[in-house]
């Protein structure tokens, strides 16, 4: 009888848990709705949207505008502003709110970068940057510790369609971001990989390996990554560690003649200062809105134009009208002018930005290894 007593209460209250576990579920309010940003309408046309109800003021600003768009305040807080047409692209934006500048937090696709502010919005189109339906290669991420400057490092090397199936060797582009930028920019914003994949379909560039390094060996480098240190052991690193184990892990071809190195902005210097101080590495340099190195960081191949020429297949600069390193590869010019080098400059419209630098690589890339 006594146990029968003691069991009683506790079978009611086990009886009674699911009645109240669903009363809990009744009363809780369902979850909003999320704030989908932006959106592509069939004229060209986008909306951004952002839910800040205690906000005074609220704009976007990027790539695909000239300065910012206000957005007005709607019901629930949320804010919102419709574009003119865009032209199809992949453009960087930010919103601005109360002055705060920050990521789309209704847009899943942001900007790889040192500090993350930029979201993606990308209008298909016929661009050579755009994803089509043809052969693609794979995108492989590597982590290492490099012996020779003794820090942990992370690359991507880009093996183009066939590579698994297939026996070839390949030639190899080392491919370099920008300051602001990190090892996977190139992927994530810049779309290198879909623009090789289009090339080669199209038969316009020969299949080749790209390895993408951060171009920050020296973390603190940020804010100097033009610093000839963080240059000199980003350097190291690539020629003493990196190359030697792609080479080790992928097809590589071997010589000279089947390497090149390109970069943007703060990899067009890294590009340029590496490139012309192991031309026994690589025959082929190219630099897009490039930072210019000092002369005497590249003095020996200025002081010697016949060996120069002799090993570079390819010197090949460009910037934007509206870059605010046009007067930096002005210089450059000239001091490539005055030495005797041989090199191909180009003068485009744009400032610098990514726009730019996509349009760059689809020219680049197919005067390689030819």
């Amino acid at each position: 009888m006594t146990k029968s007593i003691l069991w009683c209460p506790l079978l009611i209250a086990i009886s009674l848990a699911p009645l109240a576990a669903n009363e809990k579920k009744k009363k809780r309010k369902p979850r909003p709705a999320p704030v989908v940003s932006p959106t592509i309408h069939d004229d060209g046309t986008v909306t951004f949207r952002i839910q800040a109800p205690h906000a005074e003021s609220v704009s976007v600003s990027g790539e695909m505008t000239e300065g910012r768009l206000e957005l007005v305040k709607g019901e629930k807080g949320i804010w919102s502003a419709r574009t003119d047409p865009i032209k199809p692209g992949i453009y960087g934006y930010s919103f601005s709110v109360d002055g705060l500048k920050m990521l789309d937090p209704g847009n899943p696709e942001a900007k790889p970068g040192r500090s993350p502010k930029t979201s993606i919005l990308h209008i298909p189109g016929d661009n050579p940057f755009d994803f089509r339906d043809v052969p693609h290669g794979t995108v492989h991420y590597h982590a290492y510790h490099s012996d020779p400057i003794d820090r942990f490092r992370e690359m991507l090397v880009y093996t183009p369609p066939g590579y698994e199936a297939g026996s070839d060797s390949y030639p190899l582009l080392v491919l370099q971001h920008g300051h602001s930028d990190k090892f996977s920019s190139w992927t994530g914003y810049g779309k290198a990989h879909w623009i090789l994949d289009n090339l080669i379909a199209d038969e316009k560039a020969v299949p080749m390996v790209v390895v993408m390094l951060d171009g920050h060996p020296i973390p603190e480098s940020y804010g100097n990554g033009r610093s000839p240190e963080n240059t000199e052991e980003l350097r190291k690193d690539l020629i003493e560690a990196a190359l030697p184990m792609v080479e080790a892990n992928y097809r590589i071809k071997k010589g000279r003649e089947h390497r090149a190195i390109v970069g943007l902005s703060m990899g067009g210097l890294h590009s340029l200062t590496i490139g012309f101080n192991e031309l026994d590495t690589f025959s082929a340099i190219g630099s897009f809105s490039g930072a210019i190195p000092e002369g005497s960081a590249i003095q020996h191949a200025l002081k010697n134009p016949n060996k120069t020429n002799d090993s570079l297949d390819l010197l090949w600069i460009a910037c934007g009208e509206d870059d605010f390193l046009l007067e930096e590869n002005r210089k450059l010019i000239e001091m490539l002018k005055e030495s005797g080098i041989e090199y191909e400059w180009h003068l485009t419209e744009g400032g610098h930005s990514w726009p730019v630098w996509r349009d760059y690589l689809a020219e680049f890339v197919p005067l390689l290894f030819r």
